[in-house]
C-alpha cells in the first residue's frame, strides 16, 4: 500500500523539527511516529514518505542535535564541553544520540569534530582517543540527565544537595583531559553544566 502524502502538510525538515519539539515535551521513550503524525496531523504512514524507518528520523535528530558543535580550532577539551552542552539541549538528547552511536546510524558529527581536534594538536591516535572520549562524553551526559530527570520527579536521594549534578563538571573536565593525555587547565575557561527546564 502507498503511503499517504500530503506535501502541502508536511516535508522532511517539518517531521524533523515536529521530533524534536516533541522529544522536548514527553522524551525520548514517548516519543512515537503515532505521536509525531498525530502533531503534523497526518497519519502515521505519511511520515515513511521522508524516513523509511524510525530509527533513519532519531538518526536525522542526533544529527540536528550534534550539528552544532564547535569545530576548526577549537581544544579538545572546548570541543568535548560543545558535544555535552549540544546533548543537553534536548530533553533524552544523551540518550537519544547514545543509541543512535551504538547501532552506527547519523552522521559522525561529534566523533568527527574530536578526531579533528586531537590531531591538531599532535596525537597520532586520533581516531582512537576520539572514539574513547566520546564514549566518555556520552556516558557523562546520560548520567547527568538522569541524575535531573530523577531529581524534577522527586526520585532523587535526599541528601540536602541543591544542584544534583555539583561537581560532575569538575569529574566530567578530569575525564575528558586524562583520556586526551592534556592538563586540565590548558587554554580552557570555566563552564558549568546547563541546568534545563524540561528533563
Amino acid at each position: 500500500m502507498t503511503p499517504e502524502h500530503n506535501a502541502a502538510r508536511h516535508d522532511r525538515d517539518g517531521v524533523a523539527r515536529a521530533a524534536l519539539a516533541l522529544l522536548d515535551e514527553v522524551g525520548l521513550a514517548d516519543l512515537s511516529m503515532r505521536r509525531i503524525a498525530g502533531r503534523l496531523e497526518v497519519q502515521p504512514s505519511a511520515l515513511y514518505w521522508h524516513f523509511s524507518s524510525k530509527q533513519e528520523l532519531l538518526a536525522e535528530l542526533a544529527d540536528r542535535i550534534t550539528a552544532g558543535i564547535p569545530r576548526d580550532d577549537a581544544d579538545v577539551l572546548t570541543t568535548a564541553r560543545g558535544i555535552r552542552d549540544a546533548l543537553f539541549t534536548y530533553r533524552d538528547g544523551a540518550e537519544l544520540v547514545l543509541s543512535t552511536y551504538a547501532l552506527r546510524l547519523g552522521s559522525s558529527y561529534a566523533q568527527t569534530a574530536l578526531e579533528s581536534a586531537l590531531a591538531h594538536h599532535g596525537h597520532t591516535d586520533a581516531a582512537e582517543r576520539a572514539a574513547a572520549i566520546l564514549h566518555f562524553v556520552l556516558g557523562h551526559a546520560t548520567l547527568v540527565q538522569q541524575r535531573m530527570h530523577a531529581d524534577s520527579h522527586g526520585a532523587a536521594l535526599a541528601d540536602g544537595m541543591i544542584d544534583v549534578t555539583a561537581g560532575l563538571d569538575r569529574v566530567f573536565d578530569l575525564g575528558v583531559t586524562a583520556i586526551a593525555g592534556e592538563p586540565a587547565s590548558i587554554g580552557v575557561s570555566p563552564q558549568t553544566t546547563p541546568r534545563r527546564g524540561p528533563v
